[in-house]
C-alpha cells in the first residue's frame, strides 16, 4: 500500500536547508548598520517590501536618475578562502558608486544582494557591515537588500554578492560634457591596489607561485598575501563631487575597472578624439610589478587587465587644471592629453611604466 501522509516523515524548510529564523536575525542585525547610513531623502527603514527615497528632499530641480549594478567578481573567493570578510562589501559599494559619479551624479541610495548555501550569521553580518561602511564612505544610504539561502546552488561556506545603486544629477550637469577638445588634459587619481578586477588572473598567478594566502606578501612587508590583495577598492565619490562642484571645470571622468586604461578612457571620448598617456608620469605599484613579473605579461596586457595604479581619471581644459587640482589634493597628477584620433587607436602610450620589469 502507498504510504499515507501520516506515515511520511515530517520535513520542514529548515530541514531542507533554509533557516527563516536566521534570516530574520540578520535583518534585525542589519537595521542599526543601515541607520548609520541614513541621509536626506531616506523614508522608512530596513524590512519593508521596498526601499523608499524622496528625491525632492535632496533639492534637485530637474534631475536625471543614474543607476548601476555590479559585483566583485572572483575576489569573493579570496574573502571566502581567507576568512577576511570585512572589506568585500566596500568593494561592492565602490564598484557601483564610482560608476555613478563619473556621470556627474551623486549616488543617493544602495541595495545589496547576498546569496549563500547556508546562512552563517557571523559571516553575513561582517559582509553587510562592510557594505554599510562603504555606503557611509560614499555618503550613500543603504535602504534595502535581499538575503537568499540557496542550498544546492551554493556550496557550504560559499556566498555571492551583488549591489545596486541609484544616483541623480541635474540634467545640465551630466557628464561627459560635449566640449571635450584637443589639448585637454588628463588627470589621474591613484588606486588603492588591484581593486576588484582581474582576480581570475591574480588567483591563477598565486596558484602558480605555490604561495598560500597566509604567506607574507612578496610585495608588501608586514601583511599576508591575502590581506594585501583584499585591500578594498577605493571610493572616489566625495573627492570627485567636490572637484565637479567646486571647480565647475571637469569635462569627463572614467572609472578604471575591467579593461584598464586602454578600454575605459575611450568610453567617455567623442569618436574623433583619442588619448595620449605618458606611462612615465606614474609609478607601477609593487603589487602590479609582482603580478607582471610572475605572469610574464607585457605592458599592453597589463594596461588592459589591471588599473596599474590609476583608479580614476578626469579631463579638463588646460587653463582649468590648477583649479581642478586644488579640489583633488596633492595625490592627483597629469598623465596625458586629448588629441585627434585620426585612423589610429583611441589610446596611445608613450614612455614606460615606472617600476615595471625591465
Amino acid at each position: 500500500m502507498p504510504a499515507t501522509s501520516k506515515d511520511k516523515p515530517r520535513v520542514t524548510y529548515r530541514d531542507a536547508g533554509v533557516d527563516i529564523d536566521a534570516g530574520n536575525a540578520l535583518v534585525e542585525a542589519i537595521g542599526p548598520l543601515a541607520a548609520q547610513t541614513k541621509r536626506a531623502g531616506v523614508l522608512g527603514g530596513i524590512g519593508g517590501f521596498g526601499g523608499l527615497f524622496d528625491l525632492k528632499a535632496c533639492g534637485f530641480k530637474d534631475p536625471v536618475l543614474v543607476a548601476a549594478t555590479d559585483g566583485v567578481g572572483t575576489k569573493l573567493k579570496l574573502a571566502i578562502e581567507t576568512g577576511i570578510h570585512d572589506g568585500i562589501g566596500i568593494d561592492l559599494v565602490a564598484m557601483n558608486v564610482n560608476d555613478i559619479v563619473v556621470q556627474g551624479a551623486e549616488p543617493l541610495f544602495f541595495l545589496d544582494y547576498f546569496a549563500c548555501g547556508k546562512l552563517d550569521l557571523g559571516v553575513a553580518k561582517r559582509v553587510i557591515g562592510s557594505v554599510a561602511k562603504g555606503c557611509q564612505e560614499a555618503g550613500t544610504a543603504l535602504i534595502g537588500g535581499e538575503t537568499a539561502e540557496m542550498p544546492g546552488v551554493y556550496a557550504p561556506g560559499d556566498y555571492d554578492l551583488a549591489g545596486f545603486a541609484v544616483g541623480a544629477v541635474e540634467r545640465g550637469a551630466l557628464l561627459p560634457r560635449k566640449d571635450i577638445a584637443e589639448g585637454d588634459v588628463i588627470l589621474a587619481l591613484p588606486s588603492s591596489g588591484v581593486h576588484a578586477n582581474g582576480f581570475s588572473l591574480v588567483r591563477r598567478v598565486v596558484d602558480q607561485t605555490g604561495l598560500a594566502w597566509s604567506d607574507p606578501a612578496p610585495f608588501a612587508p608586514g601583511v599576508t598575501l591575502g590581506e594585501a590583495l583584499l585591500t578594498p577598492t577605493r571610493i572616489y565619490v566625495r573627492q570627485i563631487l567636490e572637484a565637479i562642484r567646486g571647480s565647475g571645470a571637469v569635462k569627463a571622468l572614467a572609472h578604471i575597472t575591467g579593461g584598464g586604461l586602454t578600454d575605459n578612457i575611450p568610453r567617455v571620448l567623442p569618436p574623433t578624439l583619442g588619448a595620449e598617456i605618458d606611462l612615465g608620469t606614474f609609478a607601477l605599484p609593487p603589487v602590479f610589478a609582482w603580478l607582471m613579473r610572475e605572469a610574464g605579461l607585457d605592458e599592453n596586457e597589463m594596461l588592459r587587465t589591471f588599473n596599474c595604479g590609476v583608479g580614476m581619471i578626469l579631463i579638463a581644459n588646460p587653463g582649468d587644471v590648477e583649479r581642478v587640482l586644488g579640489h583633488l589634493g596633492d595625490e592627483a597628477r597629469m598623465i596625458g592629453a586629448i588629441g585627434a584620433r585620426g585612423r589610429g587607436e583611441p589610446i596611445r602610450y608613450t614612455g614606460k611604466l615606472a617600476g615595471s620589469a625591465k
